[in-house]
């Protein structure tokens, strides 16, 4: 089935991820294609990232981590960026991961959502997914659900019954596509943000390279010649 183009029927949109960072390996591209449309993008992240540097203590890293993705999320015309505060690394799918992501939907209110890849493993090279990225994508799906029911942690704040639609970026099977020919190199300057944290990576990494290749790769099977995809969940 030919991919289809990616529906422009809505106003605002979540995305959740697990950590910073997490969004701008090709996500943040479409955000901004969203933005530059006069659409209202916010940003939860499950966890503030803090102990992704080694050598740095997590009490450090946390803050860092959150300014960089304040100032990546600008790259691409996003103001709004939600912190958790659940702990990194240690994501459990269940209730209080649920919960979390339910009352920010509730909070922000959007008619789409877009979280990131929750299979097990990574395409052909049979990479384990990280177990935050598994977790905060199938909690993502069922959290939606969960904000629409008034019965359901009432605690967490009014009901919010208007997602029509999830979709998740980073999969083997993808149902829909952005065309980001004209928004990439916002994206590429949303990676670069992350200075810090790509600098603790210890490799040579070229976010250009990296984005437009990868761009380019699903532009193929878009038809044309930068895409970011993503697979369409009804919810």
């Amino acid at each position: 089935m030919a991919l289809q183009p990616f529906p422009d029927d809505w106003q605002r949109a979540a995305c959740v991820v697990a950590h910073p960072d997490d969004l701008e390996y090709g996500t943040a591209s479409a955000v901004a294609h969203w933005t530059d449309q006069g659409k209202d993008v916010a940003y939860v992240m499950v966890t503030s990232g803090e102990a992704g540097i080694e050598g740095l203590e997590p009490a450090q890293v946390g803050p860092l981590r959150e300014e960089e993705e304040r100032a990546s999320a600008a790259e691409v015309g996003v103001n709004t960026v939600r912190f958790l505060g659940l702990p990194d690394g240690l994501l459990q799918p269940g209730l209080a991961l649920r919960k979390a992501i339910a009352g920010a939907f509730r909070e922000l209110r959007p008619d789409v959502v877009v979280t990131q890849n929750f299979m097990l493993t990574w395409g052909e090279s049979g990479s384990v997914n990280h177990s935050d990225h598994r977790a905060v994508g199938e909690a993502t799906l069922d959290a939606c659900r969960d904000a629409a029911n008034s019965w359901i942690w009432p605690e967490a704040g009014p009901r919010w019954a208007g997602i029509g639609a999830v979709y998740v970026a980073g999969v083997e099977d993808p149902t829909h596509f952005v065309d980001v020919g004209a928004t990439l190199h916002r994206g590429v300057a949303s990676l670069r943000a992350h200075r810090r944290y790509l600098d603790g990576l210890g490799t040579d990494f070229d976010p250009d390279r990296f984005l437009r290749e990868m761009a380019q790769f699903a532009g193929i099977a878009a038809g044309c010649e930068s895409a970011v995809l993503f697979r369409h969940y009804r919810v």
